[in-house]
């Protein structure tokens, strides 16, 4: 299925409707969504999970009235568990879903730059295909601004911080464009070697303890 097709959305909340009712009962029937026969014929086949990867990102991305922000915040849900597996996360960059998922780091809505960030931190951390990739898309300013931005709420500081420092450990070129970036900010640091866990820890435990003073 293309990345614009409307199927995808209801596959993400059968998706989600389902896991969530046999999660709480195994026993319980399914279904609860009005699926058409199309939708019905691509379950049969059963969504893969690179289409739920795709419609996670539609929604999110999406303009739509009728997609409410609850609606976005779901699939961010959605999309976080999906790049739990390794090769989800390294299938982010051959969908397309690098610049779409950076873009929400921007978001006017706080909860989406929160959850933006959270699904960041998620897809880089032990994973060095994809920090090389969201070092090479420049996603790292981003999430230094809004680790260090005095008027970021503190919680999407917080989720920048674990983003920053699942993308940095053990990635020397993350590491050293990190640092650039917050001696821009006037956070001088010295050179830190990207495999020194104990010296990282310092300096994103400092992120955190100013986020914790920042607007709520």
């Amino acid at each position: 299925m293309a990345a614009n097709d409307p199927r995808l959305n209801e596959l993400l909340k059968w998706s989600i409707e389902n896991s969530d009712v046999t999660r709480n009962d195994p026993t319980a029937p399914t279904g609860g969504s009005d699926l058409t026969p199309d939708v019905m014929a691509a379950l049969m086949g059963g969504p893969s999970e690179a289409d739920l990867m795709k419609a996670a990102i539609q929604v999110i991305s999406s303009d739509e009235p009728e997609i409410t922000l609850d609606d976005k915040l779901v699939a961010f849900d959605n999309f976080e568990q999906l790049i739990e597996n390794l090769d989800n996360a390294n299938n982010i960059a051959n969908l397309g879903l690098w610049t779409p998922l950076l873009e929400q780091l921007k978001s006017a809505e706080k909860e989406c730059r929160k959850m933006a960030a959270w699904c960041v931190g998620t897809a880089v951390q032990n994973n060095e295909k994809t920090q090389e990739r969201l070092l090479a898309v420049g996603g790292l300013p981003t999430l230094v601004e809004l680790a260090t931005h005095e008027n970021e709420p503190s919680d999407v500081r917080r989720k920048a911080v674990y983003a920053l420092s699942s993308a940095v450990r053990n990635y020397q070129p993350s590491m050293d464009i990190f640092a650039e970036e917050l001696g821009k900010r006037g956070q001088e640091t010295a050179k830190i070697d990207a495999a020194d866990m104990e010296a990282i820890d310092v300096i994103m435990n400092d992120l955190r303890e100013k986020a914790k003073v920042s607007a709520q």
